[in-house]
C-alpha cells in the first residue's frame, strides 16, 4: 500500500475550545468529507493548519492536539502565529491570490509584506512535510494557499512524487501577469510532477502563462522544463454519489424534510446555497429573484426563494459590505412583495449540518446556482444526485467549472439579470420528461466519476508522470555511459560525428541572428574537424549561405535546408537530387496570407523550402493559426507531394522526398565507420536517428521522447561532451 500525505492549507478536523477544553470534530468541507473514503484506503496522513493562533496555545495544549491528531486523525498539524494568519491568510491569499485567480481585480491588494510572510509559511509547510516524508511518499499539495510549496520540497527531496491540485480556476495570462510574483508562482508550481485543474480552460491559461514566463513548450499534456518533464491535466472534482444519492431516506433528513413541509405550505421551492463571497454573485442572484416577481407576478405567494449565506472571511471589509448589501436586498425584496401570509426570501445566514442541507435539496424544486466565477461549484453536483425522484432542475452559470461537465442543466450568463430570470421561468414549467431526461443523464456522469474516481485519477495520473521522468531520466547520459561513450571514441579509427546546429550546438534563440556562432564553439568545431580520423558533418535547417559564412572556413561536410542540399569537405554544394520549385507560386500567397493575418510572423523562403515562423505571435493565436494553415495546406501537399511539418515555432514546407535522414545516409554509406555519434534536438532531427545502425551513438538533446539512445538536457552539456572527445 503506498504512503499518501496530503497537505493543504487546512486540516479536515475542526478544533474548538469550549468551556475550556478543546474539543475536535471532522470538517463538513466539501474536500475533507469527500476525501474521507479514499482517504482511509491508503496509509495517509494530513497536514495542515490547526485552526488556532499559537499564542492562544500553551506547550502542554500544542502536544495534546498533536497527540489527538496523530492518533485519532492521522494528521500532523502546523501551528501559525495570529501574525501569520493576518498577512498569509487573510493577506496574500484572500486579498490578493484569490482575487486575481477570480478575475476580481479590483479587490486586489498588492503588499511585499503579504508576500514575504505567504513565502514564509510555505517555508513552514515544507519544513514539517520534510520531516516525516518518506522517499517513496505521494505528496498531494492542495490548492492556492501553497503555490510555492511544490518547488520547495522538490529542493529538498528532489525524487519526491509530488502533485498538486488547484481547485481554484487559473486565470488568464492577462490577469495573472498584474500579479507582481508570477515568475515565483509559476516555478513554484513547476515543483509538482503533476499539475492538476478542474477543467480545460484553466490548463490552457497556465499552460499560456509558463509558456510566456518561462518559454517552455507544451506537448500533449507535457511541460519540459531544463530539470524534467511536468504533467498536466484536467481533473473535474466529483462527490460522493451514494452518499448524496440514499441520504434523502435517512431518518435525520427525513425529518428535517417534513418541517420543511409543513412550513412551506406546498409551495415550490427556489434553493440557493453558497459561502457570503463576492465570487458567487449573490446580489445578482437577488436582483434576477426581484426582477422574476416583478414580470412574471402569477409566481407571487407561491414559491420561496431559501437563501443559505455561509458566513466566509467576515473581518475583510469587502465581505462586510457584500453581507451588509445582501440583507439590504432581500430586506428590500420581503418588503415590496411580502405580505402577513407569504415572505419571498427565507434567508438563512450559518452553516448547516449535512442532514439539513441535504433536506433543503430534497424538497426544492429549483437549485439556483449562478456563480460569476467558480472553480467547480459541488453544491450543483450535489443537488443532481440527491434528486433521485427527478423532480428538481438545475439553474447553472455558464462560469462555473461544472458547467463543463453539466450540460443539461439550465445554462445562465450569471452577469446577465435577464437571463437568469428567464433560466428560473424555463425550470419552473419545464416539461416532467425534459427534466427526467436531464438529470438522468447528469447523475450518470456524476455517478461515474465520484470523489474516489476523481482521486484514483489523479494518483495514477501521477505515478505515471513519474514513470516517464525514471524513462527520460534512464537515456540521461550518465557519467558511467560518457565514460564508455569516450573510451569508444578514442579507440576506433574512423568516426563519423553529425551534429544539428540550433538547438543542439547553441541554445535555440528567439532571434535567428543571435545564433551565429561564438567563437569557441568554432574552435572546438575546428579541434574535431581537424582529427584526420573524424568525418564532421554539420546538417541544418539553415540555408547555404548562412552555413557558408558561419562554417565555410571549416573543413566540415555540411547539409543545409534540412537535407535538400550536401556539401562533401572541399567540394562544391550540390542537390541531393533533381527538385522542383514549382510548388511555391502556388504556397507562397496562402503563407504569406497567414503572414498579414497574424501580427508578428514571418515567412522565410529558402531554395528548396518554405517556412512560416510564429516566434513573435501570441501564444494562443499562434496555436489557432498553426491549426488552420496546416488544414489549409494539406490539399496541396498531396497534390505536390510535399511535407508540411510543424516544428519550433514554425510551419515548413518542402519537397517529400527530402529529409535530414536521407542527407545522413550520403555519409553514413560512404565508409565502414566504427564510430558513429550523431546529436540533435528536434523533430527533423528524428529521421538522422532512424537510419542509424544499431551500434551507433545517438544524442537527443532535451528531455522529449526520441528515437535516440540518450539524452542530454542542454547544448551547454553537448558542447562539454565534445569537448571532452577533443
Amino acid at each position: 500500500m503506498d504512503n499518501l500525505l496530503l497537505v493543504s492549507n487546512r486540516l479536515p478536523v475542526k478544533i474548538e475550545r469550549k468551556k475550556g477544553e478543546l474539543q475536535f470534530h471532522s470538517s463538513v468541507s466539501g474536500l475533507a468529507t469527500g476525501l474521507s473514503s479514499f482517504y482511509s484506503s491508503y496509509n495517509s496522513r494530513w497536514i495542515g493548519w490547526s485552526g488556532i493562533p499559537i499564542e492562544n496555545l500553551d506547550e502542554k495544549e500544542k502536544k495534546y492536539i498533536e497527540k489527538v491528531l496523530k492518533r485519532d486523525f492521522s494528521c500532523r498539524p502546523i501551528f501559525l502565529s495570529q501574525k501569520q494568519v493576518k498577512n498569509y491568510y487573510n493577506g496574500f491569499c484572500n486579498k490578493t491570490i484569490w482575487p486575481i485567480l477570480l478575475y476580481f481585480i479590483q479587490y486586489v491588494v498588492y503588499d511585499r509584506l503579504y508576500w514575504d510572510s505567504y513565502e514564509a509559511v510555505n517555508k513552514i509547510f515544507c519544513d514539517a512535510v520534510i520531516k516525516i516524508a518518506q522517499p517513496n511518499d505521494i505528496i498531494w499539495i492542495h490548492d492556492y494557499h501553497l503555490m510555492l510549496l511544490p518547488k520547495m520540497i522538490r529542493e529538498k527531496m528532489p525524487e519526491a512524487r509530488l502533485g498538486f491540485f488547484l481547485h481554484t480556476p487559473f486565470p488568464s495570462f492577462e490577469i495573472f501577469r498584474l500579479l507582481p510574483w508570477r515568475k515565483e508562482i509559476i516555478e513554484g508550481l513547476l515543483g509538482s510532477d503533476l499539475m492538476g485543474f478542474q477543467t480545460y480552460d484553466y490548463v490552457r491559461h497556465f499552460l499560456n502563462s509558463v509558456h510566456r514566463l518561462r518559454g517552455y513548450e507544451c506537448a500533449l499534456g507535457k511541460i519540459t522544463t531544463t530539470e524534467r518533464v511536468v504533467k498536466v491535466d484536467t481533473f473535474p472534482i466529483g462527490i460522493d454519489y451514494k452518499l448524496y444519492s440514499k441520504s434523502p431516506w435517512d431518518a435525520k433528513v427525513q425529518r428535517e424534510k417534513n418541517k420543511w413541509k409543513k412550513k412551506l405550505y406546498g409551495k415550490r421551492i427556489i434553493l440557493s446555497v453558497d459561502r457570503m463571497d463576492y465570487t458567487k454573485g449573490i446580489p445578482q442572484r437577488l436582483e434576477a429573484f426581484d426582477k422574476f416577481l416583478e414580470k412574471y407576478p402569477e409566481y407571487r405567494k407561491k414559491i420561496f426563494l431559501i437563501l443559505i449565506t455561509v458566513p466566509s472571511r467576515e473581518q475583510l471589509g469587502e465581505y462586510k459590505l457584500l453581507k451588509k448589501q445582501v440583507d439590504e436586498l432581500v430586506g428590500k425584496i420581503n418588503g415590496e412583495f411580502g405580505s402577513i401570509e407569504w415572505t419571498p426570501i427565507l434567508y438563512i445566514h450559518r452553516s448547516l449540518t449535512f442532514h439539513q442541507l441535504v433536506a433543503l435539496y430534497s424538497v426544492s424544486d429549483v437549485a439556483l446556482v449562478s456563480s460569476l466565477r467558480d472553480g467547480m461549484n459541488l453544491v450543483a453536483k450535489e443537488y443532481i444526485a440527491t434528486k433521485t425522484d427527478n423532480r428538481g432542475v438545475l439553474v447553472l452559470s455558464e462560469t462555473a467549472g461544472a458547467a463543463k461537465e453539466l450540460g443539461e442543466a439550465v445554462l445562465v450568463n450569471p452577469n446577465n439579470i435577464e437571463d437568469i430570470v428567464e433560466g428560473l421561468r424555463k425550470a419552473l414549467t419545464m416539461p416532467e420528461v425534459e427534466r427526467i431526461k436531464r438529470n438522468e443523464s447528469m447523475q450518470k456522469r456524476i455517478e461515474r466519476y465520484d470523489i474516489t474516481r476523481w482521486a484514483e485519477e489523479f494518483i495514477k495520473s501521477l505515478k505515471s508522470a513519474k514513470d516517464l521522468q525514471k524513462e527520460m531520466k534512464a537515456k540521461i547520459i550518465t557519467p558511467e555511459i560518457k565514460k564508455r561513450l569516450i573510451n569508444s571514441y578514442k579507440e576506433s579509427k574512423k568516426r563519423l560525428l553529425i551534429l544539428d546546429y540550433d538547438g543542439t550546438l547553441v541554445p535555440f534563440f528567439e532571434k535567428p541572428e543571435d545564433a551565429k556562432p561564438p567563437r569557441q564553439l568554432l574552435n572546438l568545431l575546428k579541434k574535431l574537424a581537424d582529427n584526420k580520423r573524424n568525418k564532421l558533418v554539420l546538417i541544418s535547417g539553415r540555408d547555404i549561405s548562412t552555413l557558408e559564412r558561419w562554417f565555410g572556413r571549416l573543413d566540415i561536410a555540411m547539409s543545409a535546408e534540412h537535407g535538400a542540399w550536401i556539401k562533401y569537405q572541399g567540394r562544391e554544394w550540390e542537390l541531393i537530387e533533381p527538385l522542383t520549385n514549382e510548388w511555391k507560386q502556388e504556397i507562397r500567397p496562402v503563407l504569406e496570407s497567414f503572414e498579414d493575418i497574424t501580427p508578428g510572423s514571418q515567412v522565410e523562403e529558402k531554395d528548396f523550402s518554405l517556412a512560416w515562423h510564429y516566434r513573435k505571435v501570441d501564444t494562443e493565436l499562434g496555436l489557432q493559426r498553426v491549426r488552420e494553415l496546416i488544414d489549409d495546406l494539406t490539399n496541396f501537399s498531396e497534390t505536390f507531394n510535399l511535407q508540411v511539418k510543424q516544428g519550433s515555432k514554425t510551419v515548413e514546407v518542402k519537397n517529400g522526398n527530402i529529409n535530414k535522414g536521407r542527407a545522413a545516409l550520403r555519409w553514413i554509406d560512404q565508409e565502414q565507420w566504427d564510430f558513429i555519434l550523431a546529436i540533435g534536438d528536434e523533430w527533423t532531427d528524428e529521421d538522422i536517428f532512424s537510419v542509424l545502425p544499431k551500434n551507433a551513438h545517438s544524442i537527443k538533446v532535451g528531455l522529449y521522447p526520441s528515437q535516440a539512445k540518450y539524452n542530454l538536457e542542454t547544448s551547454e552539456e553537448v558542447q562539454k561532451l565534445l569537448k571532452e572527445l577533443v
